[in-house]
């Protein structure tokens, strides 16, 4: 059973710690790992655009370097603009962009799950409910390339 409060609430912890002087949109990502493990990002921008991260990338990267790649069974993702504390703020739930979810699709792959994806919003109790199936339907991953 995912604890979708506590992960949300792990997502909301994350986005405090964005780095977003450009854009000034915080997102935060948690992922659920098979052992009840917690394990979050945040997004990082850069002056060269293009070398930015996002909250799930620099997740997903987190539990691959902690060899958990294999364990993710969930993630919840929250954004929203940021305030003049720096905090997200927002009623719309947030899903993942483009990039993110195949990121997100080749932990799906290496796992073998149709991943839980659970989508915030910053402030208040709106979210919504996703297969990483419904995301990126046809995705190209492990499969595509003959592997696992």
């Amino acid at each position: 059973m995912i604890d979708e409060h506590a992960l949300i609430a792990a997502a909301r912890a994350a986005a405090r710690h964005a780095h977003a002087p450009y854009s000034r949109f915080a997102v935060g990502a948690a992922l659920l790992l098979n052992d009840g493990t917690l394990v979050t990002g945040a997004n990082v921008e850069n002056a060269s655009y293009g070398l930015s991260l996002c909250a799930e990338t620099v997740a997903v990267a987190t539990a691959s370097a902690a060899g958990h790649l294999r364990d993710v069974v969930a993630v919840a993702v929250i954004g929203g603009a940021m305030n003049e504390a720096g905090r997200a703020t927002g009623t719309v739930p947030v899903t993942p962009c483009g990039r993110c979810r195949q990121v997100l699709n080749e932990a799906a792959g290496m796992s073998g799950r149709d991943l839980q994806v659970i989508c915030g919003a910053a402030d208040g109790d709106a979210v919504d409910r996703f297969r990483l199936s419904e995301l990126l339907p046809h995705a190209f991953g492990p499969a595509t390339l003959g592997g696992s």
